[in-house]
């Protein structure tokens, strides 16, 4: 090669590596390296400068371009780079992936107790929590909103010096100093770099939690006992956490207007790995994403649980769906808010609200007025001024479901002079939202019968009224409980389909726990989530050496599929229908039964690995791989003739037992089992192979069928694990039902 050859070759390079012009639109990008090659911090930093200068082809601008690095439990950066710059990147051997900033959304005083996880045990029942010390010393990582340090959920009274292996500083900022920690809140981190100043300027540009979604998360798992909290005298009660004497590390990644950017929420579960956290609780979700630095968590001991989402009960929504994390479905619990509606004729009719002032309705009767959907239209033409409205709109349904009409519909009364609103829907998953009804007029919901009863009324009366009166509060048998939440995201996984996801459900319902320095009603998967997030830490409060999928399996393979009346728990969908595995995986939570299943499905974390590297196309075989995961479940989407699959149990109970198997056949399969008897003896190995063997029984483009395999000592243990079958003629089908 000649040297003018050289000189324009050089010349090239040069261009390309050189930082593109100021019109070149950057973004922000994630850079995912996988696992660290360095313990030294310093040098795992060095390795991305290095990365991006070379790109960039000047270091200043190297590091003026970084946002995050990654440097202690995985290695990457968030970075801001054009889109040549990031193609260029995803070139370098050491790069595993490199993808777009993605935002993900957020997703009491009695849900314990229902889950009879009692705080008050009496010294002959050493159940769950006496025996985890009320979660003593477990540290939980929130990965959220924030925190609003002064609510009394947060009293540190009573708690001991911090954990000597706790590494976890208290960073200061607005409105929160270091005064703001103490020995239960023991972190507090905020990731704000890569927000917009715009958004900046909206929230607290610090740990403090201006939105109240963290605070009521973090109150959930391990808030403080306190005695006599209601919302406006409903759901009275005492509010706790789950896992009342656990600490938390707090960080805030999440922000108003802006979501939960991936390069904060890496940059949070980085540092809680490297701070020393237990459990990491995650209520976020994003349909479609996953978030690669949870497996360096769960491969260092870290159980790590996610929120599944709102997005039901459409399938194949779940969030969240890798194997080697819980993820939660939403649940109701025995607590409803009856309230009255009378109508001018003296009948009385029934709906849920949680309307606690009086002087709202010291008026007492008020017009009544009907304006369909109650948007803007409709409300204009409806002259709504000083009336309470009925919206009722059961064809809208279909296009706009409840969760998202409902705040639109109290926006739109509101602003058209409205002093009072029935809202007709088909579900009562979403009292949380008549909040902003709070001081402004009494709003209540019913479903369509009652609507059309009311609507009736009005039709046929010339100067129709009506009163809603204040909410009251039911506990107990009378409601039927538990109920999958309509809103709540179902399965199957889109990503990853032979994954059963969700895989346990847990209350998320009308959930009363603290706002700043009062205590509000939320739903929301984000609700179930930290319910798991505190029995997880009860769990490994009492078995220590337990990895994060024994204490999965635990959760799962104990999971109750019947209600408190035997009957099987029901899923909220249109029509309401008996829950599924792709409703709520193993079932409904029962903790007191996790802490002694008797056997468990456990996973070396590093077999994950190959599952990540299948994602990525990097290894054959991975449809084998996936059935023989050692997961609390199994998943065949596409069964053509028979496919035979492994799982291996653990004993965890007595060293002498015998367990005999229970099988329940998805429709259309047979299943055969061997052994179908499994003996432990005190000298013998605490591990024993099965073999599970799926046959269709017709050739057909089928939708999923479901069934169990049950692993029963014939006295108090039963390891129940969901099974989804979807048999198939073509590779590619759409049935999802």
């Amino acid at each position: 090669m000649d040297s003018k050859t050289s000189f324009c070759g050089a010349l090239l390079l040069l261009a390309a590596l050189l930082p593109l012009s100021a019109s070149a639109s950057s973004k922000l990008y994630i850079v995912y390296m996988g696992e660290k090659k360095h313990d030294d911090p310093s040098v795992v930093i060095t390795s991305h400068h290095d990365i991006l200068t070379s790109v960039f082809g000047s270091k200043d601008e190297a590091l003026r371009s970084i946002v995050y690095s990654y440097k202690h439990g995985f290695s990457g950066f968030a970075a801001m780079l054009t889109k040549s710059q990031a193609e260029a990147i995803a070139k370098f051997p050491e790069v595993v992936t490199v993808k777009p900033n993605t935002f993900h959304e957020t997703h009491t005083t009695r849900s314990w107790d229902f889950l009879a996880l009692e705080h008050n045990q009496g010294p002959q029942q050493p159940g769950l929590l006496k025996q985890a010390k009320y979660g003593e010393d477990v540290i939980v990582g929130v990965i959220d909103s924030g925190i609003w340090p002064e609510s009394q959920s947060f009293d540190d009274s009573g708690y001991g010096p911090v954990p000597a292996r706790w590494k976890g500083k208290c960073q200061t900022g607005q409105k929160f100093n270091t005064t703001s920690c103490n020995r239960k809140t023991i972190r507090a981190r905020w990731y704000g770099r890569g927000i917009s100043a715009e958004v900046l300027k909206s929230d607290y540009k610090s740990p403090r939690d201006i939105q109240g979604h963290g605070t009521h998360v973090a109150s959930t798992i391990a808030g403080t006992e306190m005695q006599g909290v209601s919302y406006g005298g409903l759901g009275m009660g005492v509010a706790r956490g789950g896992a009342p004497r656990a600490r938390f590390g707090i960080y805030k990644a999440c922000w108003v207007g802006a979501g939960c950017p991936d390069a904060a929420v890496l940059a949070a579960i980085d540092d809680a790995i490297y701070d020393g956290v237990d459990v990491l609780s995650l209520s976020i979700a994003e349909v479609g994403h996953e978030l690669p630095g949870t497996l360096h968590a769960v491969q260092r001991g870290i159980s790590v649980v996610f929120g599944g989402g709102n997005d039901g009960p459409v399938p194949q929504t779940i969030s969240n769906a890798v194997p080697w994390v819980t993820t939660v479905a939403a649940s109701t619990i025995d607590r409803s808010f009856p309230t009255l509606i009378s109508l001018g004729t003296k009948k009385s009719l029934q709906g849920q609200s949680i309307n606690y002032n009086a002087a709202m309705n010291n008026s007492g009767f008020q017009d009544l007025v009907y304006a369909g959907s109650c948007d803007a239209e409709s409300l204009a033409l409806s002259n709504v001024t000083g009336k309470t409205v009925l919206c009722y709109a059961p064809a809208q349904t279909a296009t706009t479901p409840p969760r998202q009409a409902l705040p639109l519909a109290i926006k739109s009364t509101v602003e058209a002079g409205a002093k009072g609103l029935i809202f007709a829907q088909y579900t009562a998953n979403n009292l949380d939202h008549l909040a902003t009804c709070k001081g402004v007029m009494p709003c209540a919901l019913v479903d369509f019968e009652i609507a059309q009863r009311i609507l009736s009324y009005w039709d046929m009366t010339e100067n129709p009224v009506v009163k809603v009166s204040p909410a009251a509060s039911v506990v107990g048998n009378g409601v039927l409980s538990p109920r999958v939440a309509s809103f709540s995201s179902r399965g199957p996984s889109m990503l990853f389909p032979s994954i059963l996801k969700p895989d346990i459900a847990a209350p998320g319902v009308s959930i009363l726990a603290a706002d700043r320095n009062s205590y509000v009603f939320k739903s929301g998967t984000s609700m179930a989530c930290p319910h798991v997030s505190a029995v997880t830490a009860l769990l490994k409060s009492v078995h220590p050496g337990w990895s994060p999928a024994m204490i999965k399996s635990a959760i799962v393979s104990t999971a109750s599929v019947t209600d408190h009346f035997g009957m099987p728990i029901q899923a909220e969908v249109v029509p309401r229908k008996l829950a599924d595995p792709f409703d709520f995986g193993g079932g409904h939570i029962d903790p007191e039964r996790a802490v002694d299943p008797g056997l468990v499905y456990d996973v070396d974390a590093r077999e994950y690995n190959k599952f990540f590297n299948c994602t990525l196309g990097y290894l054959d075989g991975c449809e084998s791989y996936y059935l023989n995961l050692n997961l609390p479940s199994i998943a065949v989407p596409d069964l053509k003739d028979k496919v035979v699959l492994q799982r291996t149990v653990t004993n965890v109970g007595p060293a002498e037992a015998t367990y005999h198997l229970v099988v329940e056949a998805p429709a259309g399969i047979d299943v055969f089992v061997e052994p179908s008897v499994i003996n432990f003896t005190q000298s013998g190995s605490k591990s024993a192979k099965f073999m599970v063997r799926f046959t269709a029984r017709q050739r057909v483009q089928g939708g999923y069928t479901f069934g169990s395999l049950t692993w029963s000592d014939g006295g108090t243990r039963s390891v129940r694990i969901p099974i989804a079958v979807r048999t198939v003629i073509q590779d590619f089908v759409a049935d999802t039902s």
